[in-house]
């Protein structure tokens, strides 16, 4: 499983003018599940996130964490991150899970996001997405569960 995280101080996500997702503070997350992601993945990636510590404190200092900070999340199922560009001109998708597979790992993973974090939105899954956030930072990060 794939995330890449930006801590941002708005994000919203509109798919057809109508916007399905909107936090304030907090973190927008880009979700890639590849073929072969388990629970365990979910589990790692979502203690990860809710817990890393990319929050400023009163001094300036990176030490708190999306729960420390009381932070929205915004999570948006993305398979391209599992894009490989290393031949032709064109990516291939195959270490991306299946579309229904995919489709249930990622309610799973929101589920189990929204037992950690007070606010939890996400945009619609296999949806043409427009995402509108404002980088805070910017604060940009790349989790790995694989790694």
């Amino acid at each position: 499983m794939k995330a890449v995280l930006q801590r941002v101080k708005s994000a919203h996500v509109t798919v057809e003018g109508r916007t399905v997702g909107e936090i304030g503070p907090g973190l927008l997350v880009l979700v890639g599940i590849g073929a072969g992601d388990t629970a365990g993945d979910i589990d790692w990636m979502v203690e990860k996130i809710v817990n890393l510590r990319i929050f400023e404190t009163p001094e300036g200092k990176l030490d708190k964490s999306l729960l420390d900070v009381g932070g929205g999340l915004l999570l948006v199922s993305q398979f391209t991150l599992y894009g490989n560009c290393k031949k032709g001109r064109r990516p291939s998708f195959s270490d991306a899970m299946d579309p229904d597979g995919a489709r249930e790992m990622f309610r799973l993973f929101t589920a189990a996001a929204a037992e950690k974090a007070e606010k939890v939105e996400t945009g619609i899954f296999q949806a043409s997405m427009d995402v509108h956030l404002v980088n805070d930072g910017p604060v940009t990060l790349v989790l790995d569960s694989r790694a």
